[in-house]
């Protein structure tokens, strides 16, 4: 093996065996968070049982707890079985959990990041390391800068020869572009920009993967991917839960903020970018960057961008409250929890082609997908009451929670008249492939740990998704409050109007 841990007998061209992580250690800062507890801890044993981690794979857990590393490896064990998505194994838990540790202190507090770096070194020696390490801020952003600064003044930040540190930053980057470029510029000072890691979860989803796979491995469906046949494009993220214990966070951020500026513009990207010229990060940015550059902002926005709040209503047979009528939720507040905006791509592939995005809480169900919808035929020879029963064709991505793929055309009913109504095709990842798809957080997680970029988004991108959104944004500020809309329906009546002067309507998911 050599120092960085790369194995020279194998070949990267070999499918058979996985890609597994070399020698490695993580630090979860704000380890006693939900994210860490369901999505964080349960990943890091979900790999270790598909065998994915190296032997020696350390877990550091940094809060403000006056734990021990037995009781935080108690801990990692209640969320494991409580989470983890693979069966229990004895024998691969206590391999494990012999690389726990837990450091007790506050970000500001030195002599807790000392502490971290005699924990670091004590795992090199005793644990085989070699000094790879990623740090993973599972903390509020307002800490971030105070994080980074301490990991530079204690040199945790600087890898020793031959070895590496990364950070890896959860969302929200910024709430504005000006927040975003600096806490960019901050955390660039102490680690480079390639090993910084910003975790969007929704690009670890085998579907959004897909998209690329759908559109760039086969022929059949990029010659029809242009403005010539797209009549436009949807894509959704509904809920169907409210804020839960999250007023803290949520309350003067919102449903664009919170949702639309990361995940839905990335979804944008994928969908409409041009082919990369090979799957790697560098070649994925670039392109990803000019969808995001040419994405143009309708002029009026009081006619092209909606905004709502949930109503009090009723939910799955449950009476659930109003946004306003939450624990911890100002009644003043004019927080958005829906809403939907329309946006242009101003390119020769999709110029004059409407993307309409949307995302709410408390809406019909929980869904996303991205629904390219095709214009009519330009000619049909069939009488109009033959085609009454006929939609326009469309592809539908299902990102969550069914993924798969559905398209939807016009068939001849069978009888003695030409009938034709819409039927549908579906692909269903359940049912297709015997492997179930790993969580996102196991995807992506692994992806740090190998140091390969190709689902994190770069801070060009975090940049002009921000100049995208924030005259939005500012336009909201100035202009009314958020319209209401009955919890359990599909959002306000706006959105509808919205779409109807178009002459669309949103999709039923």
């Amino acid at each position: 093996m050599s120092a960085r841990g790369d194995n020279p007998l194998r070949d990267v061209r070999d499918r058979r065996l996985p890609r597994i992580a070399g020698p490695s250690g993580l630090v979860i800062f704000g380890v006693t968070g939900d994210l860490s507890r369901k999505k964080l801890m349960p990943a890091v044993y979900d790999l270790a049982n598909r065998g994915l981690l190296p032997p020696g794979f350390s877990l550091v857990g940094f809060a403000r707890r006056d734990w021990q590393h037995e009781d935080f490896a108690q801990v990692v064990h209640d969320a494991v079985k409580e989470h983890a998505r693979t069966p229990f194994r004895e024998e691969v838990w206590q391999q494990l959990a012999q690389g726990f540790r837990f450091v007790p202190g506050e970000f500001s507090d030195d002599e807790a990041f000392q502490r971290l770096r005699s924990t670091i070194e004590e795992l090199d020696k005793s644990r085989g390391t070699g000094g790879n390490f990623a740090f993973y801020l599972s903390v509020p952003p307002k800490f971030f800068p105070m994080v980074v600064t301490q990991l530079k003044r204690h040199g945790l930040s600087d890898a020793p020869a031959d070895s590496w540190r990364r950070a890896v930053i959860e969302k929200p980057f910024g709430h504005d572009l000006k927040s975003a470029q600096g806490l960019n510029q901050v955390v660039h000072q102490v680690f480079r920009p390639v090993d910084v890691f910003r975790i969007d979860h929704y690009l670890g989803k085998e579907t959004v993967q897909n998209i690329l796979a759908l559109r760039f491995a086969n022929t059949m469906f990029e010659p029809l991917w242009n403005r010539s046949y797209v009549d436009h494009v949807q894509i959704t993220m509904a809920e169907d839960i409210g804020i839960g214990g999250r007023a803290g966070y949520y309350d003067g951020i919102g449903a664009a903020r919170d949702v639309i500026q990361n995940h839905l513009l990335q979804l944008l990207a994928l969908t409409a970018m041009e082919e990369p010229s090979s799957f790697d990060a560098k070649a994925l940015v670039t392109e990803k960057l000019k969808v995001l550059k040419a994405v143009k902002l309708p002029r009026e926005l009081g006619e092209h961008t909606v905004r709502g709040q949930y109503a009090h209503g009723w939910q799955g047979g449950e009476e659930v409250l109003g946004y306003l009528e939450e624990d911890g939720i100002d009644p003043g507040s004019r927080t958005d929890t829906y809403a939907a905006i329309k946006l242009e791509i101003d390119n020769r592939r999709w110029a004059g082609i409407p993307f309409y995005l949307r995302t709410g809480k408390r809406l019909g169900r929980r869904v996303t997908e991205i629904a390219v919808i095709f214009q009519r035929a330009p000619h049909s020879p069939f009488d109009a009451t033959d085609t009454q029963e006929l939609g326009q064709n469309a592809l539908v991505i299902r990102v969550q929670p069914d993924e798969g793929v559905t398209i939807r055309f016009g068939s001849k009913v069978p009888g003695t008249q030409m009938e034709i109504r819409d039927v549908t095709m579906d692909f269903a990842y359940g049912e297709s492939f015997t492997e179930t798809s790993p969580e996102a957080y196991e995807r992506l997680l692994l992806d740090v740990l190998l140091g390969d970029a190709n689902l994190f988004p770069r801070h060009q991108e975090v940049e002009e998704s921000w100049r995208i959104l924030d005259p939005v944004e500012e336009y909201w500020d100035t202009h009314g409050k958020p319209e209401q809309y009955t919890a359990g329906t599909w959002g306000p009546k706006a959105a509808d109007e919205m779409l109807a002067r178009d002459g669309r309507s949103w999709r039923r998911p």
